[in-house]
């Protein structure tokens, strides 16, 4: 951390003058393009909803965690999530239903039980606001160290991983005539989008969470030509929306996870136009 706050010492910017700011500015330089890879996959895998649904399965762990009087509920929340996942699939692999339907299912029941369990024993719902809305500015060094291993992680994931995805989700039949196990492909996805929801709860918040796994990979459709473009204008667009998110957020006194959120959303809605105009 020492060599990113000489780093920020040298661009003169004066919300660069706070170590809150110049931690936020390091989450998002990590948690950019962790969103951006993954949204393309989420995107062409037509998983948007069941991140959404991964998000409150997250809220439900955090509240039992809570309940259990856990000191940090986010492993609680993990745990929980990937349990989630992993049902998730077994259920989608053994079901004929739709995936939507069962995306349904899976989110309805994850949100009552997790309102209940929050509300067990009348509990307030206060205690709960930081993973409802977040707060990326009051994120730790340890909670950085820890969305860099994510990030690595996933980097590694989607290196190995990335075309067969693809093919999974364009046509499952040929990428299984091909040797490709879909179903463990499927459910090593699912259960990474799990791991990279739940550490991201409390600094993006539960309400705008999926826009951020959804929105980089949907704008980058709008314009890229080919896989590598598509890749690179989803992290780019990430990248590009925390920064400016974030910059807002400092001089206006807004919600950092909100204006990342709309910066994207109105990156969403210029590439759309230029779809149309390039059309």
């Amino acid at each position: 951390m020492d060599i990113w706050y000489l780093i920020c010492d040298l661009i003169p910017l004066e919300m660069l003058r706070w170590d809150f700011m110049r931690n936020a500015l390091l989450a998002i330089l990590l948690m950019a393009p962790l969103f951006g890879i993954l949204s393309t996959m989420i995107v062409t895998g037509k998983m948007s909803f069941f991140s959404d649904a991964l998000g409150h399965s997250a809220f439900t762990g955090i509240a039992i965690g809570c309940i259990c009087g856990v000191a940090a509920p986010t492993w609680v929340a993990v745990l929980f999530s990937l349990v989630f996942a992993l049902l998730f699939s077994f259920v989608r692999s053994r079901s004929d239903q739709t995936a939507d339907t069962l995306i349904g299912v899976f989110s309805s029941t994850a949100v009552a039980l997790g309102i209940f369990m929050a509300t067990l024993g009348g509990g307030s719902f206060t205690k709960y606001n930081k993973y409802l809305i977040g707060d990326i500015l009051s994120v730790t060094p340890a909670e950085i160290g820890m969305l860099a291993l994510v990030l690595l992680g996933v980097l590694a994931f989607w290196s190995i991983y990335s075309n067969r995805l693809t093919l999974t989700a364009i046509h499952p039949q040929l990428a299984s005539s091909r040797g490709i196990p879909v179903g463990v492909s499927q459910t090593i996805f699912t259960a990474t989008i799990a791991v990279v929801v739940t550490l991201s709860i409390s600094s993006v918040g539960l309400l705008i969470l999926n826009s951020l796994l959804v929105l980089p990979g949907a704008a980058a459709r709008n314009v890229a030509r080919n896989l590598k473009q598509y890749h690179l204008f989803s992290v780019g667009f990430a990248l590009l929306s925390g920064i400016s998110g974030l910059v807002v957020s400092y001089y206006w006194g807004t919600s950092a996870g909100a204006s990342i959120s709309l910066s994207l959303a109105i990156l969403f809605a210029s590439t759309f136009c230029f779809r149309k105009r390039r059309a």
